[in-house]
């Protein structure tokens, strides 16, 4: 791993079922404010999701593999907090698309400066053209068919549609 002293690291973290071109906007930008982007993929139990956490995680690494800042994927299943600390981190990256992402990122954030007040929550604007972007719409579009190509890369097309052919093979 090397050491980190010295070295502003931050942590984005998420589900990235699947990662869209939000998602990478975000990192692209978040990694310019660092010296080293840790991508935190999770499992939120109240989403049911379409690839597991070893498929997110080949398909973040993936995606991130042509940046030029220093980028680790890295699964977690604990507190963001625990986490970013885990990491060396002192900042958290968290993108916005909508007044409703605001209301509950500035709760989060509020509960993790109470847990933690070391580590500062860095807010960044999804590009205009990318905000109504989310993984759960892209998922819900790719399940009735519709084209998803100008919300994820050409990769994670392909590999949602495979997904939707092969639950679609279950269900029949």
């Amino acid at each position: 791993m090397g050491d980190n002293r010295g070295r502003r690291i931050g942590v984005y973290p998420g589900t990235f079922d699947p990662i869209t071109l939000g998602h990478m906007d975000i990192i692209r930008r978040g990694a310019k404010l660092v010296d080293k982007l840790v991508i935190g993929v999770t499992t939120n139990a109240s989403k049911s999701p379409m690839f597991n956490l070893d498929e997110r995680l080949e398909m973040v690494q993936r995606e991130c593999a042509g940046l030029e800042t220093e980028v680790e994927v890295v699964a977690f299943d604990a507190l963001l907090m625990d986490f970013a600390a885990a990491q060396g981190a002192g900042v958290i990256i968290r993108g916005l698309r909508a007044v409703a992402d605001f209301e509950y990122e500035y709760q989060m954030a509020g509960m993790n400066q109470q847990i933690n007040d070391t580590v500062e929550t860095v807010f960044l604007m999804a590009d205009v053209s990318l905000q109504p972007i989310a993984s759960r719409l892209v998922k819900e579009i790719a399940l009735y068919g519709g084209p998803i190509h100008r919300f994820v890369s050409a990769s994670v097309c392909e590999e949602v549609g495979e997904r939707v052919r092969q639950m679609g093979r279950k269900g029949a």
